[in-house]
């Protein structure tokens, strides 16, 4: 019974060995062997099963305390992965909305001073044009009083022509 039992409890230490998250069950014995201290003098033979029991059943006690460690262990490993998994995700998201952020001013200041260029070289072709336009209006009064000053003179010099054309017409027809 004794060699049953552990054999049972072989099979069941080695699923706790292979990482299996179950706890060992322990095989009680059917049969109730009396202990030395229980006061009953026994055989050697009995004595000695009798320690071999105890120190089975310490045995499979560690064991199954062994396997019990293991699975907190585990427990506490997938915790502690999961908690980092989330400390990097939270740093990922911050470290994207710090990006969008970043971006969103970058750009917004880039519209703005796009928009200060934009002003300032419409002031300057504003006052470009004014300065070309005045220069225009300045040629063109210009160009227009000197085209009346030499049709003015012109003029002059054909009245003075023809009245001496005429005084010269006149002293020769006389």
């Amino acid at each position: 019974m004794v060699i049953e039992t552990m054999k049972k409890n072989s099979k069941t230490s080695n699923k706790a060995r292979s990482g299996a998250k179950k706890e060992v069950e322990i095989i009680e014995m059917t049969e109730d062997i009396p202990s030395p201290r229980e006061g009953q003098a026994g055989s050697p033979l009995e004595e000695v099963i009798s320690h071999a029991q105890l120190a089975y059943s310490a045995y499979l006690e560690a064991e199954q305390q062994v396997a019990r460690t293991y699975h907190e262990n585990e427990i506490l490993v997938a915790k502690t992965h999961k908690d980092a998994e989330q400390w990097y995700q939270n740093a990922c998201d911050e470290a994207v909305t710090q990006a969008q952020k970043t971006r969103e001013e970058s750009l917004s200041k880039a519209l703005r001073e796009r928009e200060e260029a934009i002003r300032r070289a419409e002031e300057r072709f504003a006052s470009a044009k004014e300065t070309v336009d005045a220069a225009y209006n300045e040629a063109l009064a210009r160009a227009v009083k000197d085209r009346q000053d030499n049709l003015e003179q012109s003029w002059k010099v054909r009245d003075d022509a023809q009245e001496q054309a005429w005084k010269l017409y006149a002293k020769m027809a006389k």
